[in-house]
């Protein structure tokens, strides 16, 4: 049975992260929203319900018996079974929102729904993008024992210190400690598939370093830490989630942040993420057009896909970086950098389609991956429409 991937009401909620790809996509804990529900339902075939623009590269449903599931909340046993359960024409309900719905999407419709069930029971759900580091720590500790339950991890080398329990440590085939401190008595920590930990790291827990990453010398990672597959981290950070492919490799301290994709840090930027009045911080939200309370004390950065920083860049707290932006003037940019600005600063000349093509495809080649007509299609609707 296909899985459908719909991102319901939150795709706007989720912008700039979501402007090039679905909410199901985005990175929290080890794995995507789309991957872990791969995982736990035992289920590869996977389509996405999306905005038209991400349909080229993000399959569309093929015309069949479905589950259509909401991806951005982490459920309990209970949950899962009932998501399993599901027979055609029935559906489960959390505060009112559709989650899941057995469905045939052939002439699709929600009036082909019967049943409505309530979920009962409380679930840590993501509707902003502040709530990805806000709990992250529960999404690292959830795709932690759906990863490594009844598997050994590789043994940590003797040349580190550790402190902890073992348990809370998974080191998979082919990764590199050498000569740093482990610590897991806050928090479990997954070391992908060939990452390395450079010499002199410190890692406090709870951490996801993604497989072939890497964290650099002398790194000081605090937790609620994810890092995603293929990117470099040094200097010092906290509470961040870096969704994959991107680079912050050199001194400099971002926090309470979340990081789209092919992102890079000049060396020695920063990124606040607590005011001097110690208020609540405000973040950029694309939906009302406005700059939002989040509740939260700490708020550092939220960066779309393909933005850079020049060297010594100063980034206020609760800044909101659009896609493929560079930001290299002197002085604080503003708290909103538009998508295709060219220095950061309101009212900068756009970074030219064409050149920001050029960029990525370098920055990918460095990975070995292509920029793709349907990533060049994605990248000009922002664009154009953005």
């Amino acid at each position: 049975m296909q899985l459908v991937f719909s991102d319901a009401q939150y795709w706007e909620d989720f912008l700039p992260l979501t402007f090039t790809r679905p909410v199901a996509a985005m990175r929290c804990g080890i794995l995507t929203f789309s991957e872990r529900w791969q995982k736990i339902l035992g289920n590869t075939e996977v389509s996405y319900f999306t905005e038209n623009y991400l349909q080229n590269k993000f399959k569309n449903p093929e015309e069949k018996e479905s589950l259509f599931l909401v991806t951005n909340f982490l459920p309990t046993e209970t949950v899962i079974q009932q998501i399993k359960d599901l027979k055609q024409g029935e559906a489960l309900v959390y505060e009112d929102e559709l989650v899941a719905a057995r469905i045939d999407m052939k002439g699709f419709s929600l009036n082909q729904i019967e049943k409505m069930t309530d979920i009962k029971e409380k679930l840590t759900f993501f509707k902003k993008p502040a709530d990805l580091f806000t709990y992250n720590h529960l999404a690292i500790d959830f795709d932690f024992q759906l990863l490594t339950e009844g598997r050994t991890s590789q043994e940590l080398s003797s040349t580190n210190g550790f402190l902890g329990d073992k348990k809370d440590l998974f080191i998979e085939e082919g990764a590199q400690i050498e000569f740093s401190t482990i610590n897991t008595k806050t928090g479990k920590i997954y070391i992908g598939k060939n990452a390395e930990v450079m010499e002199g790291c410190n890692l406090r827990g709870p951490i996801s370093l993604g497989e072939d990453s890497k964290f650099n010398l002398g790194s000081k990672i605090y937790g609620a830490t994810t890092v995603g597959p293929h990117c470099k981290v040094g200097g010092e950070v906290n509470n961040i989630i870096i969704f994959g492919y991107s680079s912050k490799g050199h001194e400099g301290f971002i926090g309470n942040s979340v990081i789209g994709e092919w992102c890079n840090f000049g060396a020695d930027t920063n990124s606040s993420n607590l005011k001097n009045n110690y208020s609540q911080v405000k973040l950029w939200n694309y939906r009302t057009k406005a700059f939002e309370d989040t509740g939260l004390q700490f708020a550092g950065l939220i960066m779309g896909d393909h933005s850079k920083t020049a060297i010594n860049t100063q980034l206020n707290t609760g800044t909101v970086i659009g896609v493929a932006s560079n930001i290299f003037k002197p002085g604080f940019p503003p708290n909103l950098v538009e998508n295709f600005s060219w220095g950061g600063c309101k009212d900068d000349e756009r970074f030219k389609l064409d050149k920001a093509y050029e960029v990525a495809e370098r920055a990918m080649a460095r990975r070995k991956v292509l920029l793709t007509d349907e990533d060049k299609a994605i990248l000009k609707y922002i664009f154009e429409m953005y």
